[in-house]
């Protein structure tokens, strides 16, 4: 049976750490008008700003890991790994339309949105079904973590409509999408050296 090659878990353990890297690097540089509490990581990839080079990088970075680990997760249904490649390719374009300094923008929330959906929807659509089957891979563990996702998205939307701590909402739930695919390819090749992943 085909099971998930080991370089996954360097593309989906990567992809954490570049985020979370990435925020933390561009708020320092950014410095005291910034409020990550009240503020979203995209307002530091905006063009003029200390940071911006630096999320802007991270956000690149994510979308790369998303998309190696979409191919290497051979044992996940299709649908979800098309999801999670779509979720690299939404963090590739939130690089490509950053945020604006000041106001909106159509564009930059379009395909944000996207990839907060993709990444949620991801798990649930990965599932398959089968004692063979890694744990993480599994029905009830995918639609929990497509549950947590798509309520941690629904808090973010809330904060930012009430201007709240929109930022710890935003990290709290993209350090989640960004976390899963790990915990999957370590739940696959952790099957793998029992049972087998399934193909």
């Amino acid at each position: 049976m085909r099971s998930v090659p080991t370089w996954a878990l360097v593309s989906s353990g990567c992809a954490p750490v570049f985020l979370i890297t990435g925020w933390l690097m561009a708020a320092s540089l950014q410095g005291r008008p910034y409020d990550p509490a009240a503020q979203t990581i995209s307002v530091l990839a905006a063009p003029g700003n200390s940071g911006s080079w630096v999320m802007t990088a991270a956000f690149v970075a994510l979308g790369f890991c998303h998309l190696l680990t979409a191919w290497g997760l051979r044992p996940a249904a299709t649908a979800g790994r098309m999801a999670l490649a779509a979720g690299g390719v939404s963090a590739l374009a939130v690089a490509v339309f950053p945020a604006p300094s000041s106001g909106g923008s159509l564009s930059h929330g379009s395909v944000a949105a996207v990839g907060f959906a993709v990444l949620a929807a991801w798990p649930v659509l990965a599932a398959r079904a089968g004692t063979a089957v890694p744990w993480a891979l599994r029905p009830f563990p995918s639609l929990g973590a497509t549950a947590v996702m798509a309520a941690g998205a629904a808090w973010f939307l809330i904060e930012l409509h009430l201007h709240g701590v929109a930022g710890v909402a935003e990290r709290a739930v993209t350090t989640l999408q960004s976390v899963w695919p790990f915990v999957v390819v370590v739940s696959c090749l952790r099957g793998s050296l029992h049972d087998g992943c399934p193909s």
